[in-house]
């Protein structure tokens, strides 16, 4: 595969990472500590950038920084079942304190978790560098997948997704 081809890919990969994520838009952010003991908290995604990485608000000194310091390797578990919209990902973090980045993604909707806003001394991003993503995405009504559910069974067949995929992002 040539250039163009590979950034074109990764491209459509990024957008629908990007798609998926917005209509969810807060994820399990799951680490592992030094024990090996999988920890996840719900974390809301201030952006997805051009480049698939992942920003996120949060505390300089939480146990979440904690945790990551000691590998970087983090997942990002997005899910809606109401639009069955599953989304896994990937990716290594880097704790990130740039003013003019938290300006650019501030909303005031974060003032529920920050009071005191962009002013908070404890305030930094976390940006995940997507390494890669498995979704499953099914837009039918919850009454069709049961029905292709039992068609499936009825038949003696296989159940199929509608959309799934694994994205390869920054390769």
């Amino acid at each position: 595969m040539n250039t163009t081809t590979n950034k074109l890919e990764e491209q459509e990969a990024i957008s629908k990472y990007r798609e998926l994520a917005e209509q969810v838009s807060i994820c399990m952010f799951t680490t592992v500590d030094n024990e090996h003991n999988v920890m996840s908290r719900p974390m809301w995604t201030a952006d997805i950038d051009d480049e698939g990485n992942a920003w996120f608000f949060t505390n300089e000194f939480s146990e979440k920084i904690q945790e990551v310091s000691k590998d970087n390797v983090v997942n990002l578990i997005y899910a809606h079942p109401a639009k069955n919209i599953y989304v896994n990902v990937k990716g290594t973090c880097t704790v990130i304190i740039d003013p003019k980045k938290m300006d650019q993604l501030w909303k005031p909707s974060m003032k529920t978790w920050f009071p005191d806003g962009l002013q908070d001394a404890k305030i930094c991003l976390v940006k995940v560098t997507t390494e890669n993503a498995h979704y499953w995405n099914t837009n039918a009504s919850k009454m069709a997948l049961f029905f292709h559910m039992i068609k499936a069974i009825s038949k003696g067949g296989k159940y199929k997704e509608e959309e799934t995929g694994r994205l390869n992002l920054n390769q």
